[in-house]
């Protein structure tokens, strides 16, 4: 006779964090776990920061143009109060939100939810970018995702501004940025 084991009524949440360089395939990678969540019939809720509108409104949406249904957010908080009971809650381009993000993913883990967050891990002065160094640090698993440097083909770690307009949050694409390895970054400025 078989035994169906039983499941623990306790639903224990967790931290990924998903990181690299632009056209790293992040967003891809992000909307890529959601989809496999909502296959397994896993409540989903995806949020983005409301100033990415580079693609879409509201909608979260790769390079590649692979698109998943979003909430835009002003505040990391925003995701607390919409993200409540949710199995998994996923978040693209956190490195331009608030840096209260790292306290409400680890409200939302420790309250049983996965939480997948995507994001620059360094910004195009090659420097910690937002909360993305403070939410590595509470990761349970951590992806670090390259480019490929259009320099010399080798693996991208960086993202290089082409010009020197605006500050540290420019949205844009390859029009403004290109990845690069270390050696090119600093040394083909």
């Amino acid at each position: 006779m078989f035994i169906e084991p039983q499941r623990s009524s306790i639903r224990k949440g967790w931290i990924e964090v998903i990181c690299g360089s632009m056209f790293s395939g992040k967003t891809e990678e992000l909307i890529r776990r959601m989809k496999r969540a909502q296959i397994a019939h896993q409540t989903v809720e995806i949020f983005k920061p409301a100033i990415d509108v580079r693609y879409d409104e509201t909608d979260v949406v790769s390079h590649d143009a692979s698109r998943i249904r979003s909430t835009p957010v002003d505040s990391s908080q925003n995701i607390l109060l919409l993200a409540s009971g949710v199995d998994v809650v996923g978040i693209d381009e956190a490195q331009f939100l608030d840096n209260e993000l790292p306290n409400v993913v680890e409200h939302l883990a420790a309250t049983g939810s996965r939480v997948i967050v995507a994001g620059l891990d360094m910004d195009f002065k090659g420097q910690p970018f937002g909360p993305i160094p403070d939410l590595l640090a509470r990761a349970d698993y951590i992806t670090k995702l390259h480019a490929i440097c259009v320099q010399c083909g080798d693996i991208a770690s960086y993202s290089f501004r082409k010009n020197s307009d605006g500050g540290k949050i420019l949205l844009g694409e390859k029009d403004i940025y290109e990845p690069r390895c270390r050696h090119c970054y600093y040394n083909v400025k």
